[in-house]
């Protein structure tokens, strides 16, 4: 990604027309959180008004597809040069991988669930697909995580301005944050990203750059405007409502 290096975090946060926020990190280029379409799925969370007919459609995954990416990321690792197993055998290992909270710190290389015959987790979700989704779980808990209840709370400027220094601070750190986006009360938007970028876009506006489980095939990108402390598509995949609260997701057991 390009980044400004003209444009200061504290300027963006602290500017005129903004409450200036505690703890706001200063300009810095900084490292990717994860590698696109490495370490990211390779198939998509499907867009029910996209695909009406489709009987078997794979959609309501992108909690759980945002999620496994952090899952991969702490606690798989991958070897490319051992023999490939039976998708069954895939399965139970996605399992394995998945069975971690994504909170926990990452286990050490020697701890990992090795993954044989592949080199990344974007290269086994290509060509074990079906054993991938099957190995995901269900997605019964992704609906009563607490996480999903707190777009009921009132809007607030400040929540928002903290996210964005809690998240840069992350993404600086090389740690990828899963994002729940909300557009409640209209209920037309509830989705889930995974940061893993960002770019200091101008003096009023960051960029998120995103792993969007509705396209795996490129970047998606969340903008956040410093005047009206809002976020916005700029762009994601099938999300057409103008304007969208932010919450972070899997800190913790209940947050």
């Amino acid at each position: 990604m390009v980044h400004s290096p003209h444009v200061s975090f504290d300027l963006l946060v602290g500017a005129p027309h903004a409450k200036p926020l505690p703890g706001a990190v200063g300009d810095s280029t900084p490292r990717p959180a994860l590698r696109f379409k490495i370490d990211t799925l390779a198939f998509p969370n499907e867009i029910r008004a996209l695909h009406p007919e489709k009987p078997d459609l794979y959609a309501n995954w992108c909690f759980i597809l945002a999620r496994a990416v952090t899952q991969f990321l702490k606690f798989a690792r991958f070897e490319p040069g051992a023999p490939r197993l039976e998708a069954a055998a895939y399965t139970a290992l996605v399992r394995r991988v998945v069975s971690h909270w994504p909170w926990r710190a990452p286990l050490p290389p020697s701890a990992r669930v090795a993954i044989p015959g592949f080199a990344s987790l974007h290269a086994l979700s290509r060509d074990e697909e079906r054993a991938v989704k099957e190995g995901l779980g269900r997605r019964f808990w992704t609906l009563v995580h607490p996480t999903t209840w707190r777009i009921v709370y009132p809007a607030r400027r400040s929540a928002q301005f903290r996210l964005v220094v809690a998240t840069v601070k992350d993404l600086r750190a090389g740690r990828p944050v899963q994002l729940l986006l909300s557009d409640f009360p209209r209920l037309r938007l509830n989705h889930a990203v995974l940061a893993y970028d960002y770019r200091i876009a101008s003096e009023d506006v960051l960029e998120l750059f995103v792993y969007d489980p509705n396209d795996p095939t490129a970047p998606g990108v969340v903008a956040f405007d410093r005047r009206t402390a809002r976020f916005r598509p700029a762009p994601l995949a099938g999300v057409d409502v103008p304007a969208f609260r932010v919450f972070r997701m899997y800190r913790s057991l209940l947050f």
